[in-house]
């Protein structure tokens, strides 16, 4: 293991990758990152056929960790972004081009980064208690990793502008009814329908499923490496914004609420 912050197993030609910070929602920090990152490189191991992202407790992933950042203080906002994003990104790409299928089983709420990660995997499984939210915006920032990319192509442009511009809560059966996931199933039936699903994979044909999810790469997201370099160029800008600095109060308790000025 790279450090507690990701756990994974392997077992019947599955990883199972968790992310395991249920004290902070599973809140992406820099050993979240990193330690994605050495799990899913350890995921080109022959014997593993498939591959199951989800988190420890009542979350998936909240997001990025905002009371983490705001521990580089207000002197260089932009630290914690050219610090983590390039991590990030790599992060994504190393995802996407891992030549075996990745299930996302959100087992909790899914918000900012969160959703770049689900939408980063091949297949989307939630619970119906699941709620969704983007929530980049809610705090003064543009979305990353992926995000603008990979989610109007799951979803289409129309929706994830909603999602952007409104930042409403996503209900599991909205975001089935959307596409921002494959399948609902119960609470209790969550780990069950994950076992089977990634059982399924894991005796299909998987050089098969590598030359196809090199296809949809190629076919559907070319550019995305590029467009995460976009992102976080976008990223250095929003983050010396004062409408930064209220998201930051709100998560830091300083403030209740944002008061956003456009400055």
């Amino acid at each position: 293991m790279f450090n507690d912050a990701v756990i994974w197993k392997k077992e019947a030609g599955i990883c199972t990758i968790t992310i395991n910070r249920p004290e902070a929602m599973n809140a992406m920090d820099a050993d979240v990152l990193n330690g994605l990152s050495t799990a899913f490189l350890d995921c080109y191991d022959e014997k593993v056929r498939a591959v199951v992202l989800t988190g420890t407790g009542n979350a998936f992933c909240l997001g990025g960790d905002i009371a983490f950042a705001s521990q580089y203080g207000d002197s260089n906002p932009q630290a914690f972004f050219k610090d983590l994003t390039p991590i990030g990104s790599r992060l994504i790409s190393d995802m996407r081009q891992l030549p075996k299928p990745i299930i996302a089983s959100i087992n909790g709420i899914c918000a900012g980064v969160g959703i770049s990660f689900g939408a980063a995997c091949d297949v989307r499984i939630c619970h119906s208690k699941v709620i969704f939210k983007q929530a980049y915006t809610g705090v003064g920032i543009n979305p990353d990793v992926g995000f603008t990319q990979m989610v109007p192509v799951l979803i289409g442009m129309a929706r994830t502008s909603e999602m952007i511009f409104l930042d409403e809560v996503i209900t599991a059966d909205k975001a089935l009814e959307w596409g921002l996931v494959n399948k609902v199933v119960a609470p209790e039936e969550l780990e069950e329908a994950t076992a089977k699903m990634a059982g399924q994979l894991a005796n299909g044909a998987t050089r098969a499923y590598a030359a196809a999810k090199a296809l949809l790469n190629k076919a559907l997201i070319p550019y995305l490496e590029c467009q995460m370099e976009a992102e976080r160029n976008g990223l250095l800008m929003t983050s010396l914004t004062d409408d930064y600095q209220e998201g930051i109060a709100v998560f830091t308790r300083k403030k209740k609420a944002p008061e956003f000025k456009g400055k």
